[in-house]
């Protein structure tokens, strides 16, 4: 049962005073909210003084940092909060610690059977194999930009981010905002209210915002309500035909817009907010997928049962077929999930102790939205609203403080 594991030294420090006999490997394939989570609860049930448990935790990511996702349509006109939403990982305090290693590139490949995982590094431009004890994906959806910047260094994303705030608020036309989700909706309000001078339109295909979502009327009604109020031009059953980038007499680039009903209008800048988002799970074996490449997972996180090891194998936040709107709150309480549940399961084979598993329940639908400096709840049939909901959701700077204070980010050790 432990022949997959490798002996260690005896060794003391702060982490593990114990010797243990066995050192399990743990991969985590994406760090944002659900596999920083993963790590940090898998660490902090092995370091219990009763019961240690000795545990090597590699954590791969495309980005050299920690990228607060939700805080993006801040960032995009915001230099001075972009600064703070992306940290790199060697910043990350509480998970600077001899037994936890960070590797910038992507996982290519899982061989469940013989639990092999194909590394492609992006500091060394080369392919390696990995072994592991227990995998956790949690490489999320691909967003296509500006849904998402699209750079893998914090240098990098600060010039990417940075072009973009300048250009939306140096407009001397409209912003247009084209797609009224969630992320249309918090772009467009976050612009206007950072930026009270600058003209910003929201344009969406459908007759009603939030289209997409399996959210009651009303919700989607409020959303309005609060766009409109927060001083955004909202464009319904208008969907984007084409775009002509031209000069205007001072030598300034507009862009000509028009749409499948006829109506043209000028605009500084389009900013596309509607993104066919694909989950990163093309490295998994395709008995894990559905039709869409979600992943089907248990109600334990687990990969289902076809698949070799599928106890050993681990899928939480983004790229899961489960039920309920994708949130950062849904990821985060799936890796602590699957952290939780790797610890059961070493318990059970280092001390033959039954495991008993957090389950995920299905989850209805519910939503957090900042729309300027109004916050929209919606969950077990109740809405809610106003400043006092954004303070309670986001606070000042989309949910920052929140999700880092939750994990302990800049606390020191797990």
């Amino acid at each position: 049962m432990l022949r997959a594991l490798r002996p260690v030294k005896m060794v003391s420090n702060t982490f593990n005073a114990a010797i243990a006999a066995y050192q399990y490997r743990v991969l985590v394939a994406g760090g944002c909210y659900g596999g920083l989570s993963a790590a940090i609860n898998l660490l902090e049930k092995c370091d219990a003084l009763d019961s240690p448990i000795s545990v090597d935790v590699t954590i791969v990511d495309e980005r050299d940092g920690y990228y607060h996702l939700i805080g993006s349509p801040l960032a995009m006109a915001s230099k001075e909060y972009a600064e703070k939403a992306w940290v790199e990982y060697k910043n990350v305090k509480r998970l600077q610690r001899p037994n936890v290693s960070f590797v910038q590139g992507s996982v290519t490949n899982v061989d469940c059977e013989n639990k092999v995982a194909t590394i492609s590094d992006r500091k060394t431009q080369k392919t390696r194999e990995e072994s592991y004890d227990f995998l956790v994906a949690a490489t999320g959806l691909r967003r296509a930009w500006p849904v998402v910047p699209q750079a893998l260094t914090r240098e990098a994303y600060l010039e990417e981010v940075g072009a973009h705030a300048d250009r939306v608020l140096n407009s001397t036309a409209p912003v247009l905002v084209v797609g009224g989700g969630a992320v249309g909706i918090e772009m467009a309000t976050e612009l206007k209210y950072l930026q009270p001078n600058v003209q910003v339109t929201l344009a969406h295909s459908r007759d009603k915002l939030l289209s997409a979502e399996p959210l009651p009327d009303k919700v989607k009604e409020c959303a309005l309500e609060l766009v409109e109020e927060g001083g955004v031009e909202v464009l319904l059953n208008h969907r984007l035909a084409g775009s002509v980038p031209t000069k205007n007499a001072d030598g300034s680039v507009v862009h000509e817009v028009e749409f499948t009903n006829g109506h043209k209008m000028v605009v500084s800048e389009v900013i596309t907010a509607v993104s066919n988002s694909i989950p990163s799970t093309s490295y998994l074996p395709g008995d894990a997928l559905d039709a869409d490449g979600y992943v089907n997972v248990r109600p334990t996180m687990q990969l289902p049962t076809g698949v070799p090891n599928a106890d050993l194998h681990f899928a939480i936040g983004d790229i899961i077929h489960w039920s309920g709107i994708k949130r950062c709150g849904g990821a985060l309480h799936q890796g602590k999930m699957a952290g939780v549940n790797i610890h059961q399961i070493m318990l059970q084979q280092l001390r033959e102790k039954e495991p008993d598993f957090m389950q995920m329940s299905e989850v209805p639908p519910m939503i957090g939205l900042a729309v300027g400096k109004n916050g929209l709840s919606y969950g077990s049939d109740e809405m809610s609203y106003g400043p006092q909901v954004m303070k309670l959701f986001f606070e000042e700077d989309l949910g920052f403080r929140i999700v880092w204070d939750h994990l302990r980010l800049g606390s020191i050790g797990a």
